[in-house]
């Protein structure tokens, strides 16, 4: 087999375009009804397994759902391990929610503080329960939510005549004098003349039967970790060790212990000594999926910095630098370079960033450039200045890889998602709407084909094109937005926010 043959035969297939399909809507809005702005979902993160959801709003509750779908066939998790077939989608219900945080007030700096939950993270399940981690701009929170049983008394073997009886004595003994003993005691003469025992007693007086009827979820603060960010937290990230955790702000990357909310380690402060010299500001931070030492972050340069701990306490120094050198310049191109959101593939290998206009794939390996970038709604260069006049072109949009990492996916104006595919060849460059039609959006013309990766450092661009979208732009909403979204760690399913309604949708 001659060397192009072999090159082909390791070639992965291209799968298909997927066909999504509208599954579930929690807080659906009626036609002309007003959200109201702390219901709208500003956090939304599954668990690692996907068994459950939660999400977070600007009114600082977080509302936690569970899957249904596969109780009847057993633990989920048994089931991957047999192969198990899953016929049917996700499903989920509503499980609880809770207030995670308040308005607060600093007065040393005079600083109004707002209750909208950032980021939610999930933590490692623990005999039962839930844990989760939940932060606003200032203080993170460590919660626990588990089921307790609630404890009723269910059997009392006293009919009301001799409970009647009993409350005599009650009262009789209550009134009765006491004496005074010589050791500075007192006796009560507990039993009147009034009464009297019946003969043989009370055969039918017992203690009472205690019984758990039934089971109410919990949610308790286990810690606060406060007072460590001068700037807004913007990132949280749980660490594979399973102990330690980091909150990024605009200036600082904190290293928590889960155990200790008294003190933090500052591990990365980009800071500069005169404040007038500050050229950019970290956006989002994260830590590697495998590697408790490994974490990236992101600037508003464009960049993404990978620093592994073991180098320094403090990891001024980055061990690898990922960025694009722009093309032509103009007064827009640093504030739509600036990154709001990055991820790690499962695999730990890839990192995908989004930016204003586009998404972007990194290899850890290569950082040369992106091995792919993705056109989210390029026609909308054009009014740029329309969108810097409306403070819109400072949105900051989130992403997500599928679980198999052959998708991603981000959001849009008019509520619009789009997922692509990025695989070498795949053509994939859906526009859905967060509706219960999310197909109806689609044109009649395919996407533009993407060329084929011959190389690593060959990037595609695709989706350049919005099917159904005029070319201007006109037809967007800017004041719709889909910010938040999360794909499903194990299966093709996406859920989203769209203002204060959670949309899931299922391939």
């Amino acid at each position: 087999m001659n060397g192009k043959g072999t090159e082909d035969a390791r070639a992965p297939a291209v799968p298909p375009t997927l066909e999504w399909k509208f599954s579930q809507v929690f807080g659906e809005r009626t036609a002309g009804e007003e959200v109201q702005e702390v219901d709208i979902i500003s956090a939304i993160e599954f668990d690692k397994y996907g068994d459950h959801l939660a999400t977070g709003d600007r009114g600082g509750r977080v509302v936690l759902f569970e899957r249904t779908d596969v109780r009847d066939h057993g633990c989920r998790r048994d089931l991957e391990r047999l192969d198990y077939p899953i016929s049917r989608h996700p499903e989920f219900r509503y499980k609880t929610e809770f207030q995670s945080h308040e308005p607060e007030f600093d007065y040393l700096k005079s600083l109004e503080i707002e209750e909208k939950i950032n980021k939610i993270r999930w933590c490692q399940m623990a005999n039962g329960a839930l844990f989760l981690l939940s932060t606003n701009d200032k203080t993170i929170k460590f919660w626990k939510v588990q089921e307790k049983k609630v404890k009723r008394i269910s059997e009392m073997n006293l009919d009301p005549s001799q409970a009647a009886a009993n409350g005599n004595i009650a009262s009789s003994s209550t009134a009765s004098p006491g004496v005074c003993l010589p050791n500075g005691g007192c006796s009560y003469n507990h039993m009147s003349n009034e009464f009297s025992f019946p003969p043989g007693g009370f055969p039918s007086l017992h203690l009472p039967v205690v019984a758990s009827q039934e089971t109410s979820l919990v949610a308790r603060c286990r810690r606060i970790y406060a007072h460590a960010h001068d700037y807004h937290i913007n990132s949280i990230s749980n660490n594979s060790d399973g102990e330690t955790f980091i909150s990024a702000d605009d200036l600082r990357i904190n290293l928590w212990n889960l155990e200790i909310s008294n003190q933090s380690f500052n591990i990365v402060d980009v800071k500069p000594t005169n404040m007038e010299d500050l050229t950019e500001v970290i956006t989002s931070a994260e830590f590697h999926p495998t590697h408790c030492n490994t974490l990236a972050y992101s600037s508003s340069k464009g960049s993404i910095r990978l620093i592994d701990l073991r180098q320094s306490a403090l990891c001024d120094n980055h061990s690898q630098l990922f960025e694009e050198a722009p093309g032509s310049r103009s007064f827009f191109t640093e504030i739509i370079a600036s990154i709001s959101d990055i991820k790690f593939g499962k695999d730990g290998r890839h990192i995908l960033s989004r930016d204003y206009m586009t998404l972007k794939l990194w290899d850890i390996n290569m950082d040369s450039g992106p091995v792919a970038t993705f056109q989210v709604h390029e026609y909308l260069r054009p009014k740029l200045c329309d969108l810097y006049e409306s403070d819109s072109i400072f949105d900051k949009f989130e992403c997500c890889l599928s679980g198999d990492g052959l998708r991603v996916a981000t959001g849009s104006y008019s509520n619009l998602f789009r997922v692509f595919g990025c695989v070498a060849g795949s053509t994939e460059a859906t526009t859905l709407e967060a509706s219960k039609t999310p197909m109806r959006r689609q044109g009649q013309n395919p996407a533009r084909p993407a060329r084929s990766l011959g190389s690593l450092t060959r990037t595609v661009r695709r989706g350049a094109e919005s099917p159904g979208i005029d070319a201007n732009g006109s037809s967007y909403d800017f004041t719709t937005k889909l910010l938040h979204l999360a794909w499903h760690p194990t299966e093709n399913s996406i859920a989203c926010a769209a203002a204060n309604s959670l949309y899931m949708y299922y391939a």
